[in-house]
């Protein structure tokens, strides 16, 4: 399965000049980027062969390829071409539109019927203007919802703004989703890549056991110290419009159940949940699963070969979820769980 990052942000948010740089680092050899132009992304000095009309070859190893029609049809013919020997790639970078709706674009990978069998989400990389964002978030929804799918945040023009206002915005942006990793696009490419994946939140150093669970402002050190759901554990950012809140559940759940219970919420709820993700323990298995998914749009879950630390103390495994919500009070999602999992024990936060 090859990998598929998706960068995303807002216009003028930087996706272009950040992308230029990753291309240029040799960690990102032999990598596929999608493109609606090639003079957008000023790879003419780069440009060593015109494979089609469609595909360059670029000095670094990579192959850029613009999309003319549908993300679908750009994908499915990369994978013809190497699967005729006439290009080799590792992973694909698609860099969307300032407009985008990531959600499009992550359904194509698990809902065509061929594209499936050979991508997969490598995790969505979404760029931010620190001296814009608050205007750009409050007045347009695309803004919110690539926020709200990112797996690692990149802050641009952090160089224009002063400290206090960079550190306002990384705390508002964790309230909107706090599983992101937020860094800054003068960081190194290798910070910006390291562990990066739809996984990320899970296997990074600052794993769902430390503060990304609470988020910040909540106060707590780890996820068991949120005993239920009360105002003072509510962080709703008004000029984002959305909330975001966990559940622990402790013990295993049943994975048939569980499954059920995300698809009717999803198919009801599935415009206003912008993100769901989760390590569950599951009856009977040993190891946890992780899930994570978009909107209507829930990828294939992953089974670890791990606990993240801290998440298996004294034996005593609990499920982890964190919800993205806009205009959805977050105990209205607990009820339906309590209801439906027949779960007594279940802690919930929200921020």
């Amino acid at each position: 399965m090859t990998p598929v990052i998706l960068l995303t942000g807002f216009l003028g948010s930087g996706k272009t000049t950040l992308l230029q740089r990753l291309l240029r680092h040799p960690s990102m050899e032999g990598t596929a980027v999608l493109v609606n132009e090639f003079g957008e992304v000023g790879l003419d000095h780069h440009l060593l062969d015109q494979i089609d009309e469609n595909v360059v070859l670029l000095k670094s190893g990579c192959i850029c390829c613009t999309v003319r029609g549908e993300v679908a049809d750009a994908l499915a013919n990369l994978h013809s071409m190497r699967t005729r020997g006439e290009i080799s790639f590792e992973r694909v970078v698609i860099e969307t539109t300032g407009l985008a709706d990531p959600y499009p674009v992550l359904q194509t990978l698990t809902a065509h019927p061929v594209l499936r069998s050979h991508f997969s989400n490598g995790g969505v990389l979404t760029t931010v203007d620190t001296v814009n964002a608050d205007i750009q978030v409050t007045h347009r929804a695309e803004a919110v919802r690539q926020i709200a799918a990112a797996d690692r945040i990149v802050l641009t023009k952090t160089d224009l703004a002063a400290p206090q206002e960079e550190e306002a915005l990384r705390q508002r942006l964790l309230r909107v989703n706090p599983a992101a990793n937020i860094i800054t696009s003068m960081s190194s490419v290798e910070t910006i890549l390291a562990d990066f994946g739809p996984l990320s939140f899970f296997t990074s150093s600052k794993s769902a056991t430390q503060n990304h669970i609470c988020g910040p402002g909540c106060g707590h050190d780890a996820p068991t110290k949120c005993d239920s759901l009360t105002d003072q554990h509510r962080h709703h950012d008004e000029t984002f419009g959305v909330t975001s809140f966990s559940l622990e559940i402790e013990g295993g759940i049943d994975w048939t159940m569980f499954g059920t219970w995300l698809t009717l919420l999803l198919h009801k709820y599935g415009d206003r949940i912008f993100r769901v993700k989760g390590i569950l323990a599951i009856e009977g298995e040993a190891l946890p699963i992780a899930i994570h998914g978009v909107q209507h749009l829930i990828h294939a879950p992953t089974h670890m070969d791990h606990w993240p630390k801290g998440m298996d103390q004294s034996g005593s495994k609990s499920s982890h979820l964190i919800f993205i919500l806009e205009d959805i009070e977050p105990e209205k999602i607990r009820r339906s769980f309590h209801a439906f999992m027949n779960v007594d024990t279940v802690k919930a936060a929200a921020r």
